[in-house]
C-alpha cells in the first residue's frame, strides 16, 4: 500500500524559539489593590493542570511557571503574602522513580529524529531522581495532582504509599500528603487559606476522551495524565465531589475562583492529525474505489447465499461501495458489528477526531484504508477477469480492510457523550461560583479562541498549533509557560472583576514555549 497512498506530512517546522520573546512586563509600577479579598495565604487546588505538567511529565521548569505559581507572584505585588510553596519535583528529566524503578516516563523535547525532522521525542539527556518514596515536609500551597479527578480530591488515603502498586492512590500525591490517610481537600483545609482556585474536573473527561473514549482501561500501565478509569465521571457524582470541595474551602473563609473547563476537543491531542489526511493520486482513488466495489460485491454475494432478500443484501452493500476522489479523503474507522453494518467499518464524518498518539506510519501503510497484500492483488485480479473468488478467497478482500481502532478515534457517539459531561460539569462550576460570591473564571471561551485564530499579546500571537502555536506543550494536552501564563491572566482577570481588586497581569512573551534537547539543563 505504501506505493499508493500518501499522507500528509506530520510537521513542517521552522526555527521554534525556546526564549522569551520580551522582556517588558505588561503591569506598569504603581499602585495596586488587593480590593475586598484577601491573597495572604493562596491555596490552588487541581489536577496536572494545576502542578504545572508539561511535555508528558512533571519537571521542575513547568512546576516553576505553574499558572499557581505566577498568580502568587502577582499577588505579591498587591499585599504581603505568605511564601507559595510547590512540592518541587528535583530535576528536569520529568521521570519519576517508586523505590528506584521509573514508573513514569520522561519528558519530551524537540529532537532531530532519525529522518533529520524535529519531532517530539522522549528527552534521554538525564535519568529521573524524583522517588516518590521521599516524602516531603509541607503545608504546600500548590495542591495540584496530576492525575487527580473530581472526586480523588475528597478521597482519604489518596496519597497512601501502599496503595501505588494497586492503583488507589496517587504517586505524585504520595510525595507531598501529610499523612498516608489524609485527602488532598483536608491538606488545603488545614492551611486556612484566605484565597484558592479550584481547576478541576478535566480528567474525569479526559482520560476517556485521550483513550478514544474506549473507557476502562485494560493495559494495566499507571498513566500520569490519565490516573486510574478512562470512563467520564458521572455528572452527579462531579457535583457531588465539586460542592464538597468547594463549601470546604469557603467554610474556612477564604474568597476563591472557580475554573470551568474548556472543550477538551479543541487542544492539539485532537486536532493535529487531520481526519482527511488519506491523501491519493487519481490512479491510487480509483484503484480505492474499485476495491470497495468489490467489497460491496463479495458481501451481496455472501449475504444472498446465506439466505438473505436481494433487495436488502444489496442495501446493507451499498454502503461499502465507498468511492475515493483525487486529494484528501477520509480515513476509515471500525465501528460496532451491528444488523444495520454487518461489516463494522465506515467512513469517518467530518466532526470526527483522530487522537495524536496514533501510528503515523501506520497510515501511510494502509491503516484507515486497506491493507493490500499480494494474496488480496491476486483475487482481486479474479474479479477484474469476471471470475469467481472462493469463500476464503473473498474473506481475504474483506478482511484487507483495515478501519481505524476505537482507541485511535473520537466517533460522534463519544464526542457527544463528552460535550454532554462537559456541559453539565460546567453549570456545575458557574452555579456554585454564583453561590458563593466566588470568582467565575470562563477558560472555556479562552481557550476556543486560543484555536480559533488564537489570542495576540505584545509581540504574537498564542494558537494551539500543535508545535508552533506557542501555547500547548509536546504532549498536546498541556499548556507550555506561555500558555499557562494565559490561564493565569485569565484567572486574575476574573479576580479582579469580582473583588474589585487591581493584580497586575503579567506578560504572556516573556514565558517560553516548547524546549529543544539541547536546552534541558
Amino acid at each position: 500500500m505504501k506505493n499508493y497512498i500518501k499522507y500528509l506530512p506530520f510537521l513542517a517546522l521552522g526555527i521554534i524559539s525556546c526564549e522569551p520573546e520580551l522582556d517588558n512586563p505588561v503591569d506598569e509600577i504603581g499602585f495596586y489593590s488587593n480590593g475586598e479579598t484577601d491573597f495572604s495565604n493562596y491555596v490552588a487546588l487541581g489536577n496536572s493542570l494545576t502542578a504545572g505538567y508539561a511535555d508528558g511529565a512533571l519537571y521542575l521548569t513547568g512546576q516553576e511557571n505553574s499558572y499557581p505559581n505566577i498568580m502568587a507572584q502577582q499577588f505579591a505585588k498587591v499585599q504581603e503574602t505568605q511564601m507559595f510553596t510547590q512540592p518541587l519535583v528535583l530535576d528536569n528529566a520529568g521521570g519519576l522513580l517508586f523505590a528506584g524503578n521509573q514508573i513514569f516516563a520522561n519528558r519530551r523535547v524537540l529532537a532531530v529524529g532519525a529522518d533529520g525532522n524535529p519531532s517530539p521525542q522522549i528527552y534521554t539527556g538525564m535519568q529521573p531522581t524524583t522517588d516518590i518514596t521521599n516524602v516531603l515536609s509541607g503545608p504546600f500551597g500548590n495542591m495540584g495532582v496530576p492525575g487527580a479527578k473530581s472526586f480523588h480530591l475528597i478521597t482519604p488515603s489518596y496519597g497512601d504509599i501502599s496503595g501505588v502498586p494497586v492503583g488507589t492512590a496517587n504517586p505524585y500525591f504520595v510525595r507531598f500528603a501529610s499523612s498516608p490517610s489524609t485527602s488532598v481537600l483536608a491538606d488545603a483545609v488545614a492551611q486556612n487559606p484566605s484565597f484558592f482556585s479550584l481547576f478541576i474536573g478535566n480528567n474525569d473527561i479526559l482520560s476517556y476522551a485521550t483513550s478514544g473514549g474506549v473507557g476502562v482501561d485494560q493495559t494495566g500501565n499507571l498513566n500520569p495524565a490519565t490516573y486510574g478509569s478512562n470512563d467520564i465521571t458521572d455528572p452527579q457524582v462531579f457535583a457531588s465531589a465539586y460542592s464538597t470541595i468547594v463549601n470546604a474551602m469557603v467554610g474556612t473563609g477564604a474568597d476563591g475562583a472557580l475554573v470551568n473547563l474548556p472543550d477538551v476537543t479543541s487542544i492539539p491531542f485532537f486536532t493535529t492529525i487531520p481526519n482527511n489526511a488519506l491523501v491519493l493520486d487519481a490512479a491510487t482513488a480509483a484503484n480505492l474505489t474499485g476495491f470497495f466495489r468489490a467489497v460491496a460485491g463479495i458481501f451481496a454475494q455472501g449475504a444472498i447465499r446465506q439466505g438473505l432478500d436481494p433487495a436488502i443484501a444489496q442495501g446493507l452493500a451499498a454502503q461499502y461501495a465507498i468511492t475515493f476522489n483525487a486529494g484528501p479523503n477520509r480515513f476509515l474507522i471500525e465501528v460496532p458489528v451491528s444488523q444495520t453494518n454487518p461489516l463494522g467499518f465506515r467512513q469517518m464524518t467530518a466532526e470526527e477526531l483522530l487522537v495524536l498518539t496514533i501510528n503515523r506510519g501506520a497510515l501511510a501503510q494502509g491503516y484507515g484504508s486497506v491493507m493490500l497484500t499480494p494474496a488480496v492483488m491476486q483475487v482481486l485480479g479474479i474479479l477484474q477477469t469476471g471470475g469467481t473468488p472462493t469463500a476464503e478467497q473473498a474473506q481475504l478482500v474483506l478482511g484487507a480492510v483495515s478501519g481505524i481502532e476505537d482507541k485511535d478515534v473520537l466517533d460522534k457517539s463519544e464526542l457527544l457523550a463528552i460535550s454532554t459531561a462537559q456541559a453539565s460539569y460546567n453549570a456545575t462550576i458557574k452555579a456554585l461560583a454564583q453561590a458563593n460570591g466566588l470568582a467565575f473564571v470562563d477558560a472555556k471561551a479562552v481557550l476556543a479562541q486560543v484555536a480559533n485564530g488564537g489570542v495576540s499579546y505584545d509581540g504574537g500571537n498564542l494558537t494551539s498549533t500543535f508545535v508552533t502555536g506557542g501555547a500547548f506543550s509536546l504532549d498536546g494536552v498541556h499548556p507550555t509557560p506561555r500558555g499557562y501564563a494565559l490561564v493565569a491572566n485569565t484567572i486574575i482577570e476574573a479576580i479582579n472583576n469580582t473583588y474589585n481588586s487591581t493584580v497586575p497581569k503579567v506578560n504572556i512573551g516573556s514565558y517560553g514555549t516548547v524546549t529543544l534537547n539541547n536546552d534541558v539543563q
